[in-house]
């Protein structure tokens, strides 16, 4: 099998000629909306392929490699995470498109790579975009591009491999099932080395991904790097009781004053989720948002439209947790429901009281998963204290191919140093975990 090394001319869609070779040809697609969401899913999250992988959230770190100085074993699919995961879902990379929060005034221009048989049917795909910026990635590259800007070079446009937005562990090199998926998932990491020369970007940067996807990506010549979040994992509680016991007594009593504080003032908590998300949901939801993330941020990213979007494209995988007082909303959280996590994304409100943002996005987020029996709680990115409230540090990966000799040997060295840091910082924070001494609990 071979992949197309001609690609589309920069600005071009789906309406252009497939760039054939052999087996499979490579093109680039500026809106997601250029192919079907059913041919898009079916890489992305293929049906029936559920099983719970927790290898691609390993938490020790992996070193990085240049091409040609390590060659691991090959990785098959075993290695792979097939959990069903709402971000890079048609339905939620549409709507960001469709919503105008990506695209080129946002400094987002899509730029999805796409593998296809000769007959057209979709393979593979991976959710790129040209960006201008380093704005919404997580991962944080800003003194990279400040260091190469001052020694003459041109930092952007760059190639971001990611769902815009949004900090959360998932497949990147979204490959449909087959005998040759490991084959066409090499391809397309090469394809994305191929699109970044095409258009002399400085770099791709495959963020968030999964480990087992940075190694392969390794072995092609990216760079690793490493960060850390913290996550909640269900190790079979029965109700949030059942993992108050497993706290120490201290930790357990601070959690329950914190519960009962949040919810003084008359305050209720509710969980709007499939036809509960209604148009006024998203209306006092997006107040929420902006107020919030106005002053956190500065400009929020998503528009209003984004939230009626995802609301008729995928209500049954979107949770608000949503407080009440005095009969209006005042406070709410969002998450988005894969199939073995629960994903918290972000929150907002117009009135403060103690310890409601931790009720909202964490407490609440457990009871969800205990009732629904998901495994594991992604509550964002940073934020040590939530270790406190039961939340354990877990290692994020992500990849980088830079395309200047110089620049890519400055940010090796550097990498080096800082996986180090995160490995020594995550094994030092593992041990204020709130548990008690005679548990086990597996990050």
């Amino acid at each position: 099998m071979t992949e197309a090394h001609k690609m589309p001319d920069p600005g071009r869609d789906s309406a252009a000629p497939r760039a054939a070779a052999g087996e499979l040809s490579m093109r680039v697609i500026d809106r997601i909306g250029a192919v079907s969401a059913a041919s898009w899913d079916a890489c992305a999250n293929p049906k029936g392929q559920s099983s719970y992988d927790n290898s691609a959230f390993a938490v020790a770190a992996q070193p990085g490699t240049e091409s040609g100085k390590e060659a691991p074993a090959p990785l098959d699919d075993s290695d792979y995470d097939s959990s069903s995961n709402p971000f890079i879902s048609h339905a939620f990379l549409s709507a960001l498109e469709d919503s105008k929060s990506v695209g080129s005034r946002a400094g987002w221009q899509p730029r999805h790579l796409i593998a296809e048989t000769p007959e057209g049917d979709l393979v593979a795909a991976a959710p790129c975009y040209v960006k201008s910026h380093s704005r919404g990635e997580y991962v944080f590259d800003r003194g990279w591009a400040e260091a190469y800007e001052r020694a003459g070079g041109s930092y952007y446009p760059k190639l971001q491999v990611a769902v815009p937005f949004t900090p959360a562990t998932g497949r990147r090199l979204l490959v449909a099932p087959s005998p040759r998926a490991a084959a066409i998932r090499q391809a397309l990491g090469r394809g994305l080395i191929e699109l970044c020369r095409h258009d002399d970007s400085s770099g791709v940067h495959v963020t968030f991904a999964t480990e087992p996807e940075c190694r392969l990506l390794g072995q092609l010549g990216y760079l690793q790097r490493t960060d850390q979040q913290f996550h909640w994992q269900n190790t079979g509680y029965t109700n949030f009781e059942d993992f108050l016991a497993a706290l120490a007594s201290r930790k357990r009593k601070a959690i329950r004053r914190e519960r009962q504080d949040a919810l003084a003032n008359g305050i209720s908590v509710h969980w709007l989720t499939g036809r509960d998300l209604t148009e006024a949901a998203w209306d006092a939801f997006f107040a929420f948002y902006m107020e919030t993330g106005s002053r956190k941020w500065g400009r929020p990213y998503l528009t209003r439209e984004f939230y009626s979007l995802v609301g008729e494209r995928m209500a049954d995988r979107i949770l608000l947790v949503m407080a009440k007082r005095a009969g209006r909303w005042i406070a709410g959280a969002i998450n988005f429901i894969g199939s073995h996590t629960l994903f918290g994304r972000h929150w907002g409100a117009i009135e403060y009281h103690p310890f409601l943002h931790f009720e909202l996005c964490y407490y609440q987020a457990i009871d969800y998963a205990i009732v629904h029996k998901l495994p594991r709680v992604e509550a964002g990115a940073q934020g040590e204290h939530k270790i406190s409230r039961g939340y354990m540090p877990a290692t994020t990966h992500s990849a980088h191919y830079i395309a200047d000799p110089a620049l890519r040997r400055a940010i090796a060295d550097y990498l080096v140093r800082e996986r180090a840091y995160v490995a020594a910082v995550g094994a030092e924070l593992a041990v204020t975990a709130p548990y008690r001494k005679d548990l086990v609990i597996d990050s």
